[in-house]
Protein backbone atom coordinates (compact mmCIF):
# COMPACT_ATOMS: atom_id res chain seq x y z
CA UNK A 1 0.00 0.00 0.00
CA UNK A 2 1.25 3.51 -0.77
CA UNK A 3 0.06 7.13 -0.68
CA UNK A 4 1.53 10.18 -2.44
CA UNK A 5 1.60 13.77 -1.20
CA UNK A 6 2.55 16.61 -3.56
CA UNK A 7 4.55 19.66 -2.44
CA UNK A 8 4.09 23.16 -3.85
CA UNK A 9 7.49 24.37 -2.64
CA UNK A 10 10.76 22.51 -2.22
CA UNK A 11 11.58 24.64 0.88
CA UNK A 12 8.47 23.22 2.54
CA UNK A 13 9.72 19.71 1.87
CA UNK A 14 13.13 20.54 3.38
CA UNK A 15 11.45 21.97 6.50
CA UNK A 16 9.26 18.87 6.80
CA UNK A 17 12.24 16.51 6.60
CA UNK A 18 14.17 18.51 9.23
CA UNK A 19 17.88 18.51 9.96
CA UNK A 20 19.45 15.23 8.80
CA UNK A 21 15.89 14.02 7.96
CA UNK A 22 15.15 13.68 11.70
CA UNK A 23 11.41 14.41 11.39
CA UNK A 24 10.87 11.87 8.62
CA UNK A 25 12.90 9.21 10.47
CA UNK A 26 10.71 9.78 13.54
CA UNK A 27 7.55 9.13 11.49
CA UNK A 28 9.11 6.06 9.84
CA UNK A 29 10.09 4.59 13.22
CA UNK A 30 6.71 5.32 14.81
CA UNK A 31 4.61 3.74 12.04
CA UNK A 32 7.03 1.27 10.43
CA UNK A 33 6.64 2.86 6.98
CA UNK A 34 9.00 4.15 4.29
CA UNK A 35 8.97 7.80 3.14
CA UNK A 36 10.73 8.66 -0.11
CA UNK A 37 10.76 12.07 -1.83
CA UNK A 38 11.09 12.24 -5.63
CA UNK A 39 10.00 14.85 -8.23
CA UNK A 40 8.17 17.13 -5.72
CA UNK A 41 6.22 14.10 -4.46
CA UNK A 42 6.44 12.27 -1.12
CA UNK A 43 5.68 8.56 -1.40
CA UNK A 44 4.64 6.71 1.79
CA UNK A 45 4.80 2.88 1.62
CA UNK A 46 3.87 0.15 4.09
CA UNK A 47 0.82 -1.48 5.68
CA UNK A 48 -2.44 0.25 4.77
CA UNK A 49 -3.45 1.48 8.24
CA UNK A 50 0.06 2.66 9.12
CA UNK A 51 0.46 4.45 5.78
CA UNK A 52 -2.85 6.21 6.39
CA UNK A 53 -1.71 7.43 9.83
CA UNK A 54 1.69 8.53 8.53
CA UNK A 55 0.02 10.47 5.68
CA UNK A 56 -2.36 12.18 8.11
CA UNK A 57 0.61 13.11 10.32
CA UNK A 58 2.48 14.60 7.34
CA UNK A 59 -0.59 16.64 6.31
CA UNK A 60 -0.93 17.96 9.88
CA UNK A 61 2.73 19.00 9.85
CA UNK A 62 2.26 20.75 6.50
CA UNK A 63 -0.63 22.71 8.08
CA UNK A 64 1.78 23.89 10.81
CA UNK A 65 4.48 24.76 8.26
CA UNK A 66 2.06 26.85 6.19
CA UNK A 67 1.22 28.89 9.29
CA UNK A 68 4.91 29.71 9.82
CA UNK A 69 5.65 27.17 12.56
CA UNK A 70 9.12 25.65 12.89
CA UNK A 71 8.94 21.87 13.25
CA UNK A 72 10.58 20.26 16.27
CA UNK A 73 10.54 16.75 17.71
CA UNK A 74 7.93 17.98 20.19
CA UNK A 75 5.35 19.12 17.64
CA UNK A 76 6.03 16.14 15.33
CA UNK A 77 5.25 13.81 18.26
CA UNK A 78 2.23 15.94 19.18
CA UNK A 79 0.80 15.64 15.64
CA UNK A 80 1.33 11.87 15.75
CA UNK A 81 -0.54 11.74 19.03
CA UNK A 82 -3.43 13.79 17.64
CA UNK A 83 -3.64 11.36 14.70
CA UNK A 84 -3.77 8.41 17.12
CA UNK A 85 -6.78 10.08 18.76
CA UNK A 86 -8.41 10.91 15.39
CA UNK A 87 -8.35 14.59 16.30
CA UNK A 88 -5.66 15.99 13.99
CA UNK A 89 -8.22 18.49 12.67
CA UNK A 90 -7.64 20.40 15.93
CA UNK A 91 -4.05 21.12 14.85
CA UNK A 92 -5.56 24.01 12.88
CA UNK A 93 -6.16 25.76 16.23
CA UNK A 94 -2.38 26.07 16.70
CA UNK A 95 -1.96 28.21 13.59
CA UNK A 96 -3.15 31.48 15.18
CA UNK A 97 -1.12 34.59 15.90
CA UNK A 98 1.62 34.56 18.53
CA UNK A 99 0.58 35.80 21.98
CA UNK A 100 3.83 37.60 22.80
CA UNK A 101 7.30 38.35 21.44
CA UNK A 102 10.33 37.92 23.72
CA UNK A 103 13.03 40.55 24.19
CA UNK A 104 15.10 38.65 21.59
CA UNK A 105 12.29 38.74 19.02
CA UNK A 106 11.19 35.13 19.45
CA UNK A 107 7.41 34.68 18.98
CA UNK A 108 5.63 32.77 21.75
CA UNK A 109 2.77 30.59 20.52
CA UNK A 110 0.72 27.85 22.17
CA UNK A 111 2.24 24.48 21.23
CA UNK A 112 -0.75 22.28 22.04
CA UNK A 113 -4.52 22.57 21.70
CA UNK A 114 -4.73 22.62 25.51
CA UNK A 115 -2.35 25.58 25.69
CA UNK A 116 -4.41 27.44 23.06
CA UNK A 117 -7.62 26.87 25.07
CA UNK A 118 -5.86 28.02 28.27
CA UNK A 119 -4.77 31.29 26.60
CA UNK A 120 -8.30 31.82 25.23
CA UNK A 121 -9.69 31.29 28.77
CA UNK A 122 -7.33 33.96 30.13
CA UNK A 123 -8.47 36.42 27.44
CA UNK A 124 -12.17 35.78 28.01
CA UNK A 125 -12.38 35.53 31.82
CA UNK A 126 -11.45 37.71 34.78
CA UNK A 127 -10.05 34.76 36.76
CA UNK A 128 -8.49 31.66 35.20
CA UNK A 129 -7.28 28.64 37.18
CA UNK A 130 -4.81 26.43 35.32
CA UNK A 131 -4.21 23.02 36.92
CA UNK A 132 -1.79 20.48 35.50
CA UNK A 133 1.56 18.70 35.59
CA UNK A 134 5.03 20.20 35.24
CA UNK A 135 6.14 21.30 31.79
CA UNK A 136 2.73 22.28 30.42
CA UNK A 137 3.59 26.00 30.22
CA UNK A 138 1.05 27.12 32.86
CA UNK A 139 3.23 29.85 34.34
CA UNK A 140 5.21 30.82 31.23
CA UNK A 141 2.08 31.37 29.12
CA UNK A 142 0.39 33.30 31.95
CA UNK A 143 3.41 35.63 32.13
CA UNK A 144 3.33 36.00 28.31
CA UNK A 145 -0.36 36.96 28.47
CA UNK A 146 0.41 39.44 31.29
CA UNK A 147 3.20 41.10 29.29
CA UNK A 148 0.91 41.31 26.24
CA UNK A 149 -1.85 43.00 28.31
CA UNK A 150 0.73 45.37 29.84
CA UNK A 151 2.20 46.34 26.45
CA UNK A 152 -1.32 46.96 25.13
CA UNK A 153 -1.93 49.24 28.18
CA UNK A 154 -4.88 47.08 29.29
CA UNK A 155 -3.32 46.99 32.77
CA UNK A 156 -0.89 49.28 34.62
CA UNK A 157 0.91 46.61 36.65
CA UNK A 158 2.02 42.99 36.54
CA UNK A 159 2.05 41.31 39.94
CA UNK A 160 3.53 37.82 40.29
CA UNK A 161 3.38 35.93 43.55
CA UNK A 162 4.05 32.50 45.05
CA UNK A 163 3.62 30.98 48.49
CA UNK A 164 7.07 30.62 50.10
CA UNK A 165 6.54 27.04 51.27
CA UNK A 166 9.56 25.29 52.70
CA UNK A 167 10.37 22.02 50.93
CA UNK A 168 13.27 20.44 52.78
CA UNK A 169 15.21 23.62 53.64
CA UNK A 170 14.22 26.00 56.42
CA UNK A 171 13.95 29.66 55.43
CA UNK A 172 15.70 30.68 58.64
CA UNK A 173 18.84 28.76 57.64
CA UNK A 174 19.18 30.52 54.28
CA UNK A 175 21.61 33.50 54.17
CA UNK A 176 20.53 37.12 53.70
CA UNK A 177 17.59 39.33 54.59
CA UNK A 178 13.94 38.37 54.06
CA UNK A 179 13.91 39.36 50.35
CA UNK A 180 17.06 37.32 49.67
CA UNK A 181 15.56 34.37 51.55
CA UNK A 182 12.39 34.31 49.43
CA UNK A 183 14.09 35.10 46.07
CA UNK A 184 14.87 31.40 45.32
CA UNK A 185 11.13 30.61 45.57
CA UNK A 186 10.36 33.37 43.05
CA UNK A 187 13.19 32.55 40.60
CA UNK A 188 10.96 30.88 37.93
CA UNK A 189 8.85 34.05 37.80
CA UNK A 190 11.94 36.24 37.38
CA UNK A 191 13.22 33.95 34.62
CA UNK A 192 9.98 34.19 32.64
CA UNK A 193 9.91 38.01 32.92
CA UNK A 194 13.60 38.32 31.94
CA UNK A 195 12.84 36.21 28.86
CA UNK A 196 9.88 38.39 27.80
CA UNK A 197 11.27 41.82 28.65
CA UNK A 198 15.04 41.57 28.96
CA UNK A 199 16.86 42.20 32.26
CA UNK A 200 17.29 45.98 31.80
CA UNK A 201 13.66 46.66 30.83
CA UNK A 202 12.48 44.43 33.67
CA UNK A 203 14.59 46.36 36.19
CA UNK A 204 13.28 49.68 34.90
CA UNK A 205 9.65 48.57 35.30
CA UNK A 206 10.37 47.25 38.81
CA UNK A 207 11.83 50.62 39.84
CA UNK A 208 8.75 52.39 38.47
CA UNK A 209 6.43 50.01 40.31
CA UNK A 210 4.94 48.54 37.12
CA UNK A 211 6.18 45.05 37.98
CA UNK A 212 6.16 43.39 41.37
CA UNK A 213 7.39 39.91 42.23
CA UNK A 214 6.68 39.07 45.85
CA UNK A 215 5.74 36.24 48.24
CA UNK A 216 2.02 35.66 48.76
CA UNK A 217 2.19 37.02 52.34
CA UNK A 218 2.87 40.49 50.87
CA UNK A 219 -0.60 40.54 49.26
CA UNK A 220 -2.56 40.70 52.52
CA UNK A 221 -4.61 43.86 53.07
CA UNK A 222 -4.24 45.15 49.50
CA UNK A 223 -6.74 45.85 46.71
CA UNK A 224 -5.19 45.30 43.29
CA UNK A 225 -6.79 47.52 40.63
CA UNK A 226 -5.69 47.78 36.96
CA UNK A 227 -3.36 44.81 37.44
CA UNK A 228 -2.58 41.43 35.89
CA UNK A 229 -1.97 39.17 38.89
CA UNK A 230 -0.47 35.67 38.70
CA UNK A 231 -0.39 33.25 41.63
CA UNK A 232 2.03 30.43 40.87
CA UNK A 233 2.46 27.11 42.75
CA UNK A 234 -1.03 27.62 44.17
CA UNK A 235 -1.25 23.98 45.32
CA UNK A 236 0.91 25.11 48.26
CA UNK A 237 -1.57 27.70 49.52
CA UNK A 238 -3.88 26.96 52.43
CA UNK A 239 -7.64 27.57 51.93
CA UNK A 240 -7.30 30.74 54.03
CA UNK A 241 -4.44 32.06 51.88
CA UNK A 242 -6.34 31.29 48.68
CA UNK A 243 -9.44 33.13 49.90
CA UNK A 244 -7.26 36.07 50.95
CA UNK A 245 -5.63 36.16 47.51
CA UNK A 246 -8.88 35.89 45.51
CA UNK A 247 -10.42 38.74 47.48
CA UNK A 248 -7.53 41.07 46.51
CA UNK A 249 -9.08 41.38 43.03
CA UNK A 250 -9.78 45.00 42.10
CA UNK A 251 -11.43 46.77 39.16
CA UNK A 252 -10.06 46.31 35.62
CA UNK A 253 -7.80 43.47 36.79
CA UNK A 254 -7.19 39.87 35.73
CA UNK A 255 -6.02 36.94 37.82
CA UNK A 256 -4.37 33.71 36.75
CA UNK A 257 -3.83 30.95 39.32
CA UNK A 258 -1.59 28.01 38.41
CA UNK A 259 -0.63 24.84 40.22
CA UNK A 260 -0.06 21.10 40.15
CA UNK A 261 -2.13 19.23 42.72
CA UNK A 262 0.21 16.22 42.51
CA UNK A 263 3.10 18.30 43.96
CA UNK A 264 1.74 19.62 47.26
CA UNK A 265 4.50 20.53 49.76
CA UNK A 266 2.19 21.56 52.61
CA UNK A 267 2.69 19.93 56.03
CA UNK A 268 0.74 16.72 56.60
CA UNK A 269 -2.86 17.42 57.49
CA UNK A 270 -2.99 20.84 55.78
CA UNK A 271 -5.55 21.17 52.98
CA UNK A 272 -4.58 22.67 49.62
CA UNK A 273 -6.27 25.99 48.83
CA UNK A 274 -6.04 25.21 45.11
CA UNK A 275 -7.99 21.96 45.48
CA UNK A 276 -10.70 23.71 47.46
CA UNK A 277 -10.87 26.67 45.05
CA UNK A 278 -11.39 24.33 42.07
CA UNK A 279 -14.24 22.60 43.93
CA UNK A 280 -15.90 25.75 45.27
CA UNK A 281 -15.55 28.02 42.23
CA UNK A 282 -16.32 25.59 39.39
CA UNK A 283 -19.81 27.04 38.77
CA UNK A 284 -18.97 30.75 39.27
CA UNK A 285 -19.41 32.87 36.16
CA UNK A 286 -16.32 34.66 34.75
CA UNK A 287 -14.00 32.11 36.40
CA UNK A 288 -12.49 29.51 34.05
CA UNK A 289 -10.93 26.30 35.33
CA UNK A 290 -8.67 24.58 32.83
CA UNK A 291 -7.04 21.20 33.40
CA UNK A 292 -3.85 20.36 31.50
CA UNK A 293 -2.90 16.73 30.83
CA UNK A 294 0.39 15.05 30.05
CA UNK A 295 -0.43 15.64 26.34
CA UNK A 296 0.25 19.34 26.96
CA UNK A 297 3.78 18.76 28.29
CA UNK A 298 6.19 20.64 26.03
CA UNK A 299 9.43 19.58 27.71
CA UNK A 300 11.48 16.49 26.86
CA UNK A 301 9.45 13.43 25.81
CA UNK A 302 10.64 11.64 28.95
CA UNK A 303 8.74 14.17 31.09
CA UNK A 304 5.48 12.92 29.53
CA UNK A 305 6.54 9.31 30.14
CA UNK A 306 7.44 10.08 33.78
CA UNK A 307 4.07 11.78 34.45
CA UNK A 308 2.21 8.88 32.83
CA UNK A 309 4.16 6.33 34.90
CA UNK A 310 3.41 8.17 38.15
CA UNK A 311 -0.29 8.46 37.27
CA UNK A 312 -0.40 4.70 36.57
CA UNK A 313 1.34 3.96 39.89
CA UNK A 314 -1.13 6.16 41.81
CA UNK A 315 -4.30 4.58 40.35
CA UNK A 316 -4.42 1.42 42.51
CA UNK A 317 -4.10 3.61 45.63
Amino acid sequence: MEQKINFDRLEQMAELFGKFDENIRLIEQEYGVSLVFRDSELKISGEEEKVDRAARTVRSLITLLRSGEVLTEQNVRYCMRMVEEDSEDKVQKLTGDCICVTSKGKPIKPKTVGQRTYCDNIKENTITIGVGPAGTGKTYLAVAMAVTAFRAQEVDRIILTRPAVEAGEKLGFLPGDLQQKVDPYLRPLYDALFDMLGAETYQRYVERGNIEVAPLAYMRGRTLDDSFIILDEAQNTTPEQMKMFLTRLGFHSKMVITGDITQIDLPTGKRSGLKEAVRILKAVKDIAIFRFTEKDVVRHKLVQDIIRAYEKAERPR
